[in-house]
């Protein structure tokens, strides 16, 4: 039998600037123990990063185009549909709510740089063997109303879990299942930390089934467009987007 926990934090309001590690340490460092996992909504980490543009400054679509790795095209009620940090994002991540001075906040610059960075320190502070670290973020899914939990970036336990020549009930090898365990976790982090004035910006989670490690990759969990099963749909919006207008 496994088992899963997440326990969201709430505390005080993280202002630009602030010191990131000292702010989770102080906050959750008493509650750590092995195995936990730490998870951190991305937008506390912008902040701490000064990742802000006023809104004086640039309009959104110029922005989205600057910010964003690829732009793909333009849906539903203006939204851009963006790659960004091997993510399919609306704007490339960028954010307007929760904002102390109304600015757009930027996604992370290095979101695994951030995630080691926060991981060994915390590490290092607790003196545990064992510890991880999940930078969180809201998504959307195709077809589906709401918004759930993703996983932008991690460190210090692996992000998928093979479960590649295991047998199923009826005793078949299983040829091709593998276990987003970054994503699984995550979405059980932002269901208990929110999405409006919770002040919540932080969650401890515990899972029976994490491989814990130091050798954490930033690519681990991503998949090539080319490779990807929807990549068909979204070669095609490339495509069409590259096409020149009128043809």
């Amino acid at each position: 039998m496994s088992r899963l926990s997440a326990v969201a934090v709430r505390t005080s309001i993280f202002h630009t600037g602030q010191d990131l590690e000292k702010f989770v340490w102080e906050n959750v460092g008493g509650q750590l123990a092995e195995n936990d996992v730490v998870a951190v909504t991305s937008k506390i980490v912008s902040l701490a990063e000064n990742r802000l543009v006023s809104r004086a400054e640039t309009s959104k679509a110029e922005l989205v185009n600057r910010e964003s790795d690829e732009f793909l095209c333009e849906t539903s009620f203006g939204v851009m549909l963006t790659l960004k940090h091997g993510l399919l994002l609306p704007s490339g991540g960028i954010d307007e709510s929760n904002s102390e001075r109304d600015d757009f906040i930027l996604y992370p610059r290095d979101p695994h740089h951030s995630a080691r960075r926060l991981g060994e320190e915390l590490r290092q502070r607790s003196g545990l063997k064992n510890l991880g670290v999940i930078l969180t973020d809201s998504h959307t899914t195709p077809l589906r109303k709401g918004v759930t939990g993703i996983g932008l970036a991690h460190w210090g336990f692996r992000a998928i879990r093979s479960e590649v020549g295991r047998k199923d009930l009826f005793g078949r090898k299983l040829k091709m299942t593998t276990i987003n365990v970054l994503d699984a976790l995550s979405v059980a982090a932002v269901l208990t930390m929110g999405e409006r004035d919770e002040s919540q910006p932080l969650a401890i989670l515990q899972y029976d089934k994490i491989e814990f490690t130091t050798q954490t990759a930033s690519d681990e969990i991503k998949i090539p467009l080319e490779e990807d099963l929807y990549g068909p749909l979204l070669l095609a919006l490339r495509r069409r987007e590259r096409e020149p207008r009128g043809s």
